[in-house]
């Protein structure tokens, strides 16, 4: 039985979008199947920095942040008071709510020739002879097998195909959670700027990013799971009571409910096996404090597709080895700049040593803010 596809793509985000975009463009028949219906709500910090927007560019899709909000850098403040504004160095980035951004990109591969199905449960890899030929779905009320020479799992942290083929894991340490939603009032939250925003507590940090329209998105990463039980609260009170925010929130409203995520790190032991890669947050994903996760996602589903051309076009058996090499090249140095950021984040006196850092030499915290932006 010859295959409808050559390329099945389960999860239609960022990087799923985009690696099957890339290879629709060179006539590959791509197949991309997602749980959700979008446009869908997305838990996230909605930041596309000047790295992601570069991609998008060059990939001639920057129409699909055409209506976000240009932003010049972040501004990083610390529990004792020290404030840095760090700027991208005369690049900008953007800012747009994800279901929003998704549903473009999504739109964008369909244009490209790509076949979507949405409200699809992709249950499990189809594994055959020591590789993956397709997957396991469910259609309405029934099981079904769906065929193809290769398969790109972006299919999020909780990836059903990664996991049961034992490939990712939630990291043992630091285990963190994300609680998030959208705020407004009259004229939006008083202070919001060209700026995203990350306030450095103990225990935890608070991530803030203005979008169009005078909406908010505010979210807390916390390692006090405890305090999940009520997310609403949680968020509220930190926004309410933290000394540099709770005047600006005094009178903002939250007209979203709040959302949960975690625990947020996970950990890949490779980029796939035969006949399987992976993308996006299924190939591991770090706590997003650096706001460069939408630009690891975008360029892993690259990467992905060029694996994926590999294996098609020459024959290749080893497509996930390529990838493998592939992505460490590409994301090596930022992995351990991101893993160096979210150790300090998590000892009070690594911080209280970078806020006395950033308040006698700023340039150094200038620096790093645009190295986090992928800003050059």
């Amino acid at each position: 039985m010859v295959p409808e596809q050559d390329v099945i793509v389960v999860g239609a985000g960022p990087a799923g979008a985009i690696a099957a975009l890339v290879l629709a463009r060179v006539g590959v028949r791509v197949r991309v199947l997602d749980r959700a219906r979008f446009p869908r709500f997305k838990l996230c910090g909605d930041s596309v920095n000047p790295g992601a927007l570069a991609i998008l560019t060059r990939l001639g899709i920057a129409a699909a942040v055409d209506h976000a909000l240009p932003v010049d850098g972040m501004i990083v403040t610390s529990e004792s008071g020290t404030r840095c504004e760090g700027r991208y160095g005369g690049q900008q980035g953007r800012m747009i709510s994800r279901h929003r951004l998704d549903h473009a990109l999504l739109a964008s591969a369909r244009a490209a020739g790509v076949c979507v199905e949405e409200g699809v449960l992709v249950q499990a890899p189809l594994v055959d002879e020591g590789r993956v030929r397709g997957v396991v779905l469910a259609r309405a009320d029934r099981q079904c097998r769906l065929r193809a020479p290769i398969v790109i799992a972006a299919d999020g942290t909780s990836s059903r195909v990664a996991r049961a083929l034992g490939l990712a894991r939630h990291a043992r340490h630091p285990r963190r959670w994300a609680v998030g939603a959208y705020f407004e009032d009259a004229g939006g939250v008083e202070g919001a700027g060209c700026f995203g925003e990350m306030h450095l507590r103990a225990g935890r940090y608070i991530g803030i990013a203005p979008l169009p329209g005078g909406v908010t998105n505010a979210c807390v990463v916390t390692a006090d799971r405890a305090a999940l039980r009520d997310p609403a609260r949680l968020l509220g009170d930190t926004l309410r009571t933290d000394p540099q925010l709770a005047d600006r929130f005094a009178g903002a409203r939250m007209i979203t409910r709040p959302v949960c995520l975690g625990p947020l790190a996970v950990e890949s032991t490779a980029s796939g096996v035969p006949g399987l890669l992976l993308a996006g947050d299924a190939a591991g994903f770090i706590d997003p404090m650096t706001g460069d996760g939408l630009r690891f996602a975008l360029r892993g589903g690259e990467l992905a597709a060029h694996a994926a051309l590999a294996a098609l076009e020459h024959g290749r058996a080893d497509a996930h080895v390529l990838l493998s090499r592939m992505r460490r090249r590409e994301f090596a140095s930022k992995w351990r700049f991101n893993r160096a950021l979210r150790a300090l984040a998590g000892s009070p006196l690594a911080m209280r040593v970078a806020s006395r850092g950033a308040h006698w030499a700023p340039r150094w915290l200038e620096r790093t803010i645009r190295y986090a932006g992928d800003a050059g």
